[in-house]
């Protein structure tokens, strides 16, 4: 059966280019809940919705060029290359919200879902937009 034994040849690079994407997000939220100056998991844990949102967001933002690099990648080498500069698009994000919003801190601490919904949605688009630009 020739597919049985395409899988049986392709599923170590499966598995490697899961364990790196995996890394690459765990890298990702690692570096963000750092730079962000409120407790994602404290509040989260704490029921706090719009933390969980804007977290959420910030992850899918980061994870759709991520998915769309592991796609269209030669190597695991262009995968970690490219999910650099999604890493350092969504962190540029993060920043450009805080300036625009300064009390996004305050607000996001104070469950206000409207700050919740507006970061994770603004690191969504913009990440959707990295995606884009990574298949050119």
């Amino acid at each position: 059966m020739p597919e049985l034994q395409w899988l049986v040849e392709a599923f170590p690079n499966f598995v490697r280019y899961v364990v790196v994407g995996f890394a690459l997000a765990g890298l990702f939220l690692l570096i963000y809940v750092m730079i962000t100056p409120w407790r994602e998991f404290r509040l989260i844990r704490a029921g706090n919705t719009s933390a969980a949102i804007a977290l959420i967001g910030a992850l899918l933002g980061f994870c759709l060029p991520l998915a769309n690099t592991i796609a269209h990648s030669v190597s695991l080498v262009d995968v970690v290359l490219w999910s650099l500069v999604a890493l350092v698009v969504q962190v540029i994000v993060h920043v450009v919200m805080r300036l625009m919003l300064p009390d996004l801190r305050g607000a996001i601490e104070a469950d206000q879902m409207s700050a919740g919904v507006t970061a994770g949605g603004f690191a969504a688009c913009f990440g959707l937009i990295s995606a884009a630009c990574l298949t050119t």
